[in-house]
């Protein structure tokens, strides 16, 4: 019974993946037309506008932007989070057998791309950004790999879930150790007191999710206020959530079923609509050019597709891991193609990586192109592959 409330959580993560994909690609376009037509500055204008809220005597005001950001994000984070705990316990993470290959070729759908991004940028004032090439878009990758169908052995579409949830874990710890500037040990000192709070009332089995939650808000503004990314409260607050191996539904399962609507069909394509908003300019073509484009392209497509392969390859033959069922090595090569759609996770680490207004939009438009030419070409590929010869 377990095994199947498993597999329903995996079919409907697929579906809201593909759903939320198309979503996204259409909130893109949107974003890509406003950036381009005489709403432009009134669009920029909207994302400015400070909007407040108040407690007690306190009021507390953000841009729309940053409300984007900071908050929404981190609910899309704390979604991420209990698929990856969910994952840990009962999923596709829960033994080392199972977990090995596609954390190892994780691993290497991260380094290989940081890497190349190095070679292009070392010594350039865009350095900083070598964390963008190293993410996957998951709602992207499912979305397009969904579309394949049957063409693809459903073993394949479970790794690259599993493979994605590895690296959305890998980035949000390159965000909270190398994207955090200053620390305020105040603030993160009461943070450390509301988790301790979170895991009393998970040791203590209490199943009410507004026992989390209540105090999630609480986390969030701490985390917020510390100087490390206000996203990381939501991974944080996923971690405390009880859940069980068990065929009744646990907190974990419920909050995360009530949070992949809203997460798939709202926060994601808000998100993308605010920002991916790139007016496009003549030499944004030679910008691709440049070290921080090629950085991203090179690195996206081709590393996350080195990576990949070279290290499920590494795996396999020390007799780590096995490849996924009915699959040979052609559908890893184009698994670790689809990989390099990096889209949402890639820009919100450009968003962190500078200041320069020009190299976040010259990192936004190479992410755009890298995640477009990655999952063209991993579609193809993939479809071009018979079934019935798995080489």
């Amino acid at each position: 019974m377990a095994n199947l409330l498993n597999l329903q959580s995996f079919r409907d993560f697929f579906r809201s993946g593909q759903i939320g994909g198309v979503m996204l690609m259409v909130c893109v376009a949107i974003s890509l037309y406003i950036a381009n037509s005489s709403h432009a500055a009134a669009f920029s204008s909207l994302l400015s506008t400070d909007l407040g809220i108040t407690f007690g005597t306190q009021a507390y005001s953000f841009s729309i932007s940053a409300w984007i950001n900071d908050a929404l994000m981190a609910v899309f984070f704390l979604l991420v989070g209990l698929e990856i705990k969910r994952e840990m316990v009962e999923g596709e993470l829960s033994s080392l057998k199972k977990a090995s290959l596609p954390v190892v070729a994780a691993l290497g759908g991260m380094l290989v791309p940081a890497f190349i991004y190095f070679l292009f940028n070392k010594g350039e004032s865009t350095a900083s950004g070598w964390g963008i090439p190293m993410a996957t878009d998951i709602a992207f990758a499912l979305a397009i790999i969904s579309m394949l169908g049957k063409s693809v052995p459903t073993s394949l579409k479970v790794f690259l879930a599993a493979l994605a949830i590895v690296d959305d874990l890998g980035a949000i710890l390159v965000i909270a150790v190398f994207y955090t500037n200053e620390v305020h040990f105040d603030y993160l000192l009461m943070a450390g007191g509301v988790m301790l709070l979170l895991l009393a009332f998970n040791f203590f089995n209490i199943k009410q999710l507004y026992f989390y939650l209540v105090p999630g808000i609480f986390l969030w503004y701490f985390i917020h206020h510390s100087g490390i990314h206000a996203t990381i409260a939501g991974v944080l607050l996923a971690l405390t959530i009880p859940t069980n191996k068990t065929s009744l539904e646990s907190p974990l399962e419920k909050l995360e079923h009530l949070l992949n609507g809203p997460v798939n069909y709202f926060i994601m394509p808000v998100f993308a609509l605010a920002n991916t908003n790139i007016t496009f300019q003549k030499e944004m073509i030679s910008g691709l050019a440049s070290p921080l484009g090629l950085g991203i392209i090179v690195g996206l497509f081709a590393g996350k597709t080195i990576g990949v392969t070279l290290f499920s390859w590494v795996a396999v033959k020390l007799k780590l891991g096995s490849l996924p069922s009915r699959s040979g090595w052609k559908h890893i090569i184009g698994l670790g193609m689809l990989a390099g759609i990096g889209f949402t996770m890639s820009i919100f680490i450009s968003l962190l990586s500078f200041s320069d207004e020009l190299h976040v939009t010259e990192a936004k438009f190479a992410i755009l192109c890298a995640s477009i030419i990655s999952g063209l070409v991993g579609f193809i590929f993939l479809k071009s592959i018979k079934k019935s010869k798995a080489s």
